[in-house]
């Protein structure tokens, strides 16, 4: 990817991503001092599961008793995975930092006088980010997919590559520091907003030695109409039905909520039926999330007092916990030079081994963004006027095969990803035996993309994305395998109980051979 057709830039800092997270991250770098540059293979503004969404913040005033109590009872929900210390800077970064964007966003009444800022619309909140972005001088180049990370002489990131999708240019972008903030994975299931997280980032970072955690904890669904997918939100007391009018005995939403759904629809159609939600929710909920009435109105259906089929769409990594692994209170990787945030990154600091839902997350993504911000601006103006020229492409798997080049049959392959990760007894059942057999054949994928796959220009980011899929598929079945026991979002049929020893967070990465072991406490930890 480089010579006469490459467009070549250079920057402090460089951030891949191009929702929440990512918007956060070039601010509070941009506002450090550092020149950004964000490249997205998509809009900064659209991008991502937050445009499509309504997302709350978790949002607890500064009353000190309230946050420890909050703190305490999340910590507990974590199941010994969580990080009181990172969930305090969370909670406080978030009430300090939301705010300001008033700027940019219309934030409405709280109904007593004041202003409610922790819900916002998904789609005027990607905007105003947008606008935040631009205001500080981020420098952003749309449509723009990186596929691989660049490495200094002495090992470090220090830039990427991509192609740009509008002019068929490649680029070259030479940074001080390179932040990954490409969101999570939903394997291609079909969720609204979701189909560009196909997990690019994590497979760019772990081709540069990066590690993962989390990623046993990728079974989470968003329930929507059979028809389209959308966000969860006025399913909360529903009822469910099977084909013949009959009441379905679905627990909850919880340990067992999924399970008792997916057992449902493999036995035949389910219906939703939300005539008991709060009567307050029908009149706002085009204003709280407009993206989701829309699909029952073209189907001439009264959300809220006509039946209807539903499905469940999966969310992966999305709304599951998983990521690249944070080593330090600067959302720093493994790698030197690289950093990440969002949910991209591990959510265990916060939520453990349940969802983050939208409320966590969405403070996580704010509360990261801003810290790998801020470090990777640090880091870039140390480096300044030091010759660092990036040398060597990281890339593997469509970029640099193994052997011989042959064609790449994407569709099968990424069926195949779907099938594993998303499907009901794949995913909501899982066992020793079946785990083995879906890595073994995830793994021979792999090896037929990274032996022969190859291509160039839009085509090389697409066969770039299946790798990825592939790569996100593995490290999660190889870390499911590695955990035999329940644990939240991870449900082992075969391992039924809570292992009383295994409230210790499991890495994984690795590329042609997957590793995987427990991460080793650090000795104050130990010691606490």
């Amino acid at each position: 990817m480089t010579g006469t057709e490459a467009l070549t830039d250079h920057c402090d800092v460089l951030v891949i991503g191009g929702g929440m997270a990512a918007a956060w991250a070039a601010t509070a770098a941009a506002e450090a001092g550092a020149s950004v540059i964000l490249v997205d293979k998509g809009f900064l503004g659209t991008s991502g599961v937050t445009a499509t969404g309504g997302p709350n913040h978790w949002w607890i005033p500064p009353d000190p008793v309230l946050r420890r109590e909050t703190i305490e009872k999340r910590w507990q929900d974590s199941l010994g995975l969580g990080d009181p210390e990172w969930m305090e800077r969370v909670i406080d970064t978030t009430w300090r930092i939301l705010p300001g964007l008033a700027k940019f966003y219309p934030f409405g009444s709280n109904g007593k006088g004041g202003t409610y800022y922790s819900g916002v619309r998904g789609s005027e909140y990607m905007r105003a980010l947008r606008a935040y972005a631009l205001s500080v001088g981020v420098r952003v180049l749309d449509h723009h997919p990186a596929t691989e990370l660049l490495a200094a002489p002495d090992g470090a990131v220090a830039g990427a590559r991509g192609h740009a999708r509008l002019t068929g240019k490649n680029w070259e972008i030479h940074a001080g520091a390179v932040i990954i903030a490409t969101g999570g994975c939903a394997f291609r299931s079909g969720l609204i907003g979701s189909h560009g997280n196909t997990g690019d980032g994590y497979l760019l970072a772990a081709e540069a030695g990066a590690e993962l955690s989390g990623m046993e904890f990728s079974t989470c669904y968003t329930l929507s109409p059979a028809w389209a997918s959308t966000r969860t939100l006025p399913y909360a007391g529903a009822r469910f039905y099977d084909g013949a009018g009959h009441e379905l005995a679905i627990p909850p939403r919880g340990h067992g909520h999924y399970q008792a759904l997916g057992e449902a629809l493999l036995a035949g159609p389910v219906y939703a039926d939300l005539i008991d939600a709060p009567a307050t929710l029908p009149p706002i909920l085009h204003h709280i999330q407009p993206f989701t009435p829309a699909p029952f109105a073209r189907r001439g259906v009264d959300l809220f007092r006509d039946r209807f089929p539903i499905r469940l769409y999966g969310e992966g990594t999305i709304r599951g916990t998983g990521g690249l692994r944070v080593i330090d209170s600067d959302c720093a990787t493994t790698v030197e030079g690289l950093y990440a945030a969002g949910d991209a990154a591990t959510r265990e600091l916060v939520t453990g081994a349940i969802s983050g839902g939208g409320a966590v997350n969405s403070a996580w993504a704010l509360t990261s963004g801003r810290v790998a911000g801020q470090a990777a601006a640090r880091r870039a103006r140390l480096l300044r006027g030091k010759e660092r020229r990036p040398i060597q492409g990281l890339g593997t798997a469509g970029i640099r095969p193994a052997g011989s080049v042959e064609a790449i049959d994407r569709a099968a392959l990424e069926r195949d990803v779907d099938h594993h990760m998303n499907g009901y007894r794949h995913s909501l059942w899982r066992n020793e035996g079946q785990l083995t057999r879906s890595l073994d054949l995830l793994d021979g994928h792999w090896r037929m993309v990274a032996t022969h796959g190859h291509a160039r220009g839009l085509d090389l980011v697409s066969l770039r994305e299946t790798a990825a899929l592939i790569a996100t598929a593995r490290w999660s079945t190889a870390a499911a395998l590695a955990r035999a026991e329940t644990r939240g979002l991870h449900v082992r049929i075969d391992a039924p109980q809570r292992d009383t020893n295994g409230g210790i967070r499991r890495l994984v990465g690795g590329l042609d051979t997957v590793w995987s072991r427990p991460e080793i406490p650090a000795l104050s930890e130990v010691a606490a």
